[in-house]
């Protein structure tokens, strides 16, 4: 995981979320009534009829809510997040600082393939040691994420034959 903050994440997503169509009316509207009803301290009365008034656009209420619950910090923030996952669900799937984490852990498990293939292309042959590894990591693609399993077996596939 990052050390992201929930701040530094709505300042990432603010264009998406700010985007053409993206959010709906009604789901802003009910963003900021749980964000005002459940959440007071952070939406107050007035803040939560500033942010719903029909007279300004769309697009600048919401910029004006995101910039808001930025300057007021990361609880604020880590709350709205907790709402639009609550009220667009598929939205909150797409949003990018979520496609920021997912490099980091296949990167972490393409070096722990890599190094476990460097360990039995380097490792001298031991007839009692290695043959018990190779079993062990025969299976360990199970357990190990899809794309890098491709590559632990790539590395296994030789000398899985005398297994």
């Amino acid at each position: 995981m990052t050390d992201q903050t929930y701040c530094d994440r709505l300042v990432q997503d603010t264009p998406f979320l700010t985007g053409q169509g993206r959010l709906s009316e009604q789901q802003v509207d009910r963003i900021i009534l749980q964000l005002n009803r459940y959440y007071p301290q952070i939406l107050t009365n007035k803040e939560a009829e500033k942010f719903r008034n029909p007279k300004a656009s769309l697009r600048v209420r919401l910029c004006d809510l995101l910039s808001h619950l930025q300057q007021r910090g990361e609880r604020h923030c880590q709350e709205f997040y907790r709402a639009l996952y609550i009220h667009a669900q598929p939205l909150h799937n797409h949003l990018p600082s979520r496609y920021t984490l997912r490099p980091m852990s296949f990167l972490a498990g393409l070096g722990l393939a890599a190094g476990l293939a460097l360990l039995l292309y380097c490792c001298p042959p031991d007839p009692k040691v290695l043959p018990g590894t190779r079993r062990v990591l025969a299976f360990s693609p199970v357990i190990i994420d899809r794309h890098v399993s491709r590559y632990l077996l790539a590395f296994l596939a030789d000398d899985l034959g005398g297994v």
